[in-house]
C-alpha cells in the first residue's frame, strides 16, 4: 500500500498557522457560496481528508456522506465532526470508482482531490454518474498559474513527496473536466491573491473577495461548479 498523499495531523498543523487559518476559511466561504442552499439535501464530500467540508455542509444542513481512500483521514473525520456534535456517513474508496448507485447525491464537493488521483477525467465522471439530474458538482483546485504553484514545484523537485505527485490546474483543463463529463459549467471564480506567507495573507485577505469578484489574474485557488442537467426529485 502507498504512503497516504497528506497525513491527518498535516491538516492541523495548517490550521494552525496564520497563512492556512485564512487560506482555509477563504476557501471554504468560495466554496460554499458556489455550492448554494443545502438544508435537507444529499452531499457527497469526496476526497474528505479530515472532513473540513463535510463537516461545514453538515452544519449547514445537509445529509452527508464523505469518502476518502484512507482510514487513517476517516477516523481524524469521525473524531472531528463529533467533536462538533454533526453526523456524517464514512466510506472508504476512490474517485475513481465510487462505491455509490447512480443519481445518489443532490450535491457533490471535491477540494484539491484531482490534484493527487491518478486519472483526473475518470474520477469526474464518476462524480456526474452519482449525482442526481438537477444536482450541482463543486470542484476546489489549486491553480497552475500563481506563486503558490511555482513554490510547491519546486518543492516537488527538492523531494517532497506531497508536491512531487501532484499536479495543478488552470481554469479551462477543470472546465473541459466538466464539460466531459456531460456537466455544464455554471460558474469559474478564483481566490487566494496572496503570496504564501502569513504576514501577505493579513494584509490581502481584506480585499480578497473583491479581487475575485473582478475575476483577477494570479489565484491560487480555483473552484468552478457544474450542473447536471434535469430536474432534481
Amino acid at each position: 500500500m502507498t504512503e497516504p498523499v497528506v497525513a491527518a495531523e498535516t491538516y492541523a498543523r495548517w490550521r494552525a498557522t496564520t497563512l492556512g487559518s485564512i487560506t482555509e476559511r477563504i476557501e471554504t466561504k468560495l466554496v460554499f457560496e458556489l455550492v448554494g442552499p443545502l438544508h435537507g439535501r444529499r452531499v457527497l464530500d469526496v476526497g474528505t481528508g479530515d472532513g473540513a467540508y463535510a463537516i461545514e455542509a453538515a452544519t449547514r444542513g445537509a445529509v452527508v456522506t464523505a469518502l476518502d481512500l484512507e482510514p487513517e483521514m476517516l477516523e481524524a473525520a469521525r473524531t472531528r465532526a463529533a467533536s462538533r456534535g454533526v453526523n456524517l456517513t464514512l466510506r472508504q474508496g476512490r474517485a475513481e470508482q465510487l462505491p455509490f448507485e447512480d443519481a445518489s447525491f443532490d450535491a457533490i464537493i471535491a477540494v484539491t482531490v484531482l490534484c493527487f488521483v491518478p486519472d483526473a477525467e475518470v474520477a469526474v465522471r464518476e462524480m456526474a454518474r452519482v449525482l442526481a439530474p438537477g444536482g450541482r458538482l463543486v470542484l476546489g483546485e489549486l491553480s497552475r498559474w500563481s506563486v503558490w504553484a511555482a513554490e510547491r514545484r519546486v518543492r516537488g523537485w527538492l523531494g517532497a513527496s506531497t508536491w512531487r505527485r501532484a499536479r495543478f490546474w488552470s481554469r479551462a483543463q477543470l472546465s473541459a473536466l466538466a464539460v466531459n463529463a456531460g456537466l455544464h459549467v455554471a460558474d469559474e471564480r478564483g481566490a487566494v491573491f496572496f503570496a504564501p506567507s502569513g504576514m501577505a495573507a493579513r494584509l490581502v485577505a481584506p480585499i480578497d473577495p473583491i479581487l475575485t469578484r473582478l475575476h483577477a489574474k494570479g489565484a491560487a485557488f480555483l473552484a468552478l461548479s457544474a450542473n447536471k442537467a434535469g430536474v432534481s426529485s
